[in-house]
């Protein structure tokens, strides 16, 4: 019995304790699939066909969105992918196709192996499958000096969701774990309204631990370059915090605490365009409502802010700075019927 391997001829060495009666024809696929950008990756295959008109990457990341799969992180190095349930592993006996073939790794991890029985080999690199198929065989005496080759043809879905405050919120196809800014960027990145910290949990339990990464526009974000997510986590940007400034300003309204998620009142009333003339700038106020119901008002001066005789409150979110008007008695005079107004309040994006 020959065989092709490798673009050379050679001669069986091998020989087979017993030969079933059914031949189990080799099934190998060497095509290359477009994911997740122009990457051709040779002997990867999607769990799903692509299909539909045009070709090209565009197409190929239409059609596996139109699929559910949402886009593909790849690792950079796919000799350390490990084996996972569901994953269909291509098998090739040397000079033995009638054990070469596709086979799919089960629920529990095994691989069955005709003339064998199961072989648990989730969580082993193709390479170490490879190898601990030869032993099996060899030790079974179902080949004197078996030579094996595992490739993973088919990768089972496995997926990291993103929610919030990202480009296009759902779910990335991952099969090893990979940085959390890649999965971001594959999303889209996040929001201009995105807040300064992102919510990593680990598994798919609703009450496991929280990590909290830090992310800021104006730093180099190292952290999330470094933190790693794996299949099964879930990804969630929180919206930024917001503050409301009403009264005598030019645009009063909500606004988010962007950046390093600091703001202080100086800041909040700038971003609001500043105070109309009407303004009664020595009365100015800052209402906030503390976690037990409670409630705090802030009396401050904007001309001691603006003189430098005063240091700015540093506002927290859900702050309203209240600007009232110079009259004897002002439209909203108490500190619930400033945070009434300020639950109606349109957000102002910058």
């Amino acid at each position: 019995m020959g065989t092709m391997w490798r673009n050379t001829t050679v001669k069986s060495r091998l020989t087979l304790k017993r030969i079933p009666s059914f031949v189990i024809f080799t099934s190998l696929v060497s095509g290359a699939v477009t994911l997740a950008g122009n990457a051709q990756i040779p002997g990867f295959q999607s769990t799903q066909p692509l299909t539909g008109a045009g070709s090209g990457p565009s197409a190929n990341k239409a059609a596996l969105a139109s699929q559910g799969m949402g886009p593909v992180v790849l690792p950079k190095d796919f000799s350390q992918i490990r084996i996972e349930p569901g994953d269909l592993l291509s098998v090739n006996v040397y000079d033995t196709p009638e054990l070469s073939d596709g086979y799919r790794v089960d629920p529990a991890g095994d691989l069955t192996l005709p003339l064998c029985g199961k072989v648990k080999v989730q969580g082993l690199t193709a390479t170490e499958a490879a190898r601990l198929l030869e032993t099996t065989l060899r030790d079974g005496q179902v080949l004197v000096q078996p030579q094996v080759n595992v490739d993973v043809q088919q990768y089972a879905g496995q997926y990291v969701s993103v929610l919030g405050e990202v480009g296009s919120p759902g779910r990335v196809t991952v099969i090893a774990p990979t940085k959390l800014s890649e999965v971001l960027a594959q999303v889209g990145g996040l929001t201009a309204v995105a807040g300064t910290l992102i919510k990593i949990r680990h598994g798919v339990d609703d009450a496991a631990p929280e990590l909290d990464v830090p992310y800021s526009r104006s730093e180099s974000n190292q952290q999330a370059g470094s933190i790693l997510v794996r299949p099964g986590d879930a990804v969630l940007v929180p919206r930024a915090g917001i503050v409301y400034v009403l009264g005598a300003v030019f645009r009063p309204g909500g606004y988010l605490m962007q950046e390093d998620g600091k703001l202080n009142v100086a800041e909040a009333l700038a971003l609001s365009g500043g105070t109309l003339l009407q303004a009664k700038t020595n009365g100015l106020r800052v209402i906030r409502r503390n976690p037990d119901g409670t409630v705090l008002d802030f009396a401050l001066s904007y001309d001691g802010i603006a003189k430098g005789s005063q240091t700015p409150l540093e506002l927290q979110a859900q702050d309203v700075v209240y600007v009232p008007m110079n009259k004897l008695k002002a439209t909203l005079s108490d500190a619930t019927s400033i945070l009434s107004a300020a639950a109606s309040a349109a957000i102002v994006t910058r």
